[in-house]
């Protein structure tokens, strides 16, 4: 391997996307944070048994939560299980906390998560700074998306 490329292991290998994020909301800005998680929960998130969908961040004594965020029980867990829509605390550095706190007060921001993935055996979830569509957003980027296809169908070109 030569020294200026990264392996599999350090990219990350991504377990599960928010892919109505992109549809609903204009994304900002973007951050990569860590996860506070208990045995159960890091082996079903390995399995890929998580959903982000409705999932959100919120913020609460100075820290940054992840509600929303369904990981299912682990099959094997037995009574030591975790409960599947507890709300999770995301680790990030303190810099980057005030700002993403500062931002996130702004009027009509929120906080969503885009993915989550496992870096060096480590769950992270990216995290974006996002301002909702509004009705009229969402169908010019449906017309637009429409109008690429028909455009690489009509030259013959498809991705």
């Amino acid at each position: 391997m030569s020294p200026g490329t990264r392996s599999d292991r350090e990219l990350g290998q991504v377990v599960a996307r928010n892919r109505k994020a992109r549809h609903d909301y204009h994304i900002l800005e973007t951050w990569e944070a860590g996860l506070i998680l208990t045995g159960s929960e890091i082996k079903s998130i390995r399995a890929a048994r998580v959903s982000l969908k409705g999932a959100y961040g919120v913020v609460r004594g100075g820290e940054i939560w992840l509600e929303g965020m369904n990981i299912a029980p682990y099959e094997c867990g037995g009574y030591s299980n975790h409960e599947p829509l507890r709300p999770r605390k995301l680790l990030l550095h303190r810099q980057e906390m005030r700002r993403l706190i500062g931002a996130f007060e702004r009027k009509g921001l929120t906080l969503v998560p885009l993915d989550l993935h496992l870096r060096k055996g480590w769950a992270k979830v990216t995290l974006a700074l996002a301002q909702g569509k509004k009705l009229y957003d969402k169908r010019e980027d449906l017309k637009r998306r429409t109008a690429e296809r028909d455009a690489a169908r009509s030259t013959g070109r498809r991705r």
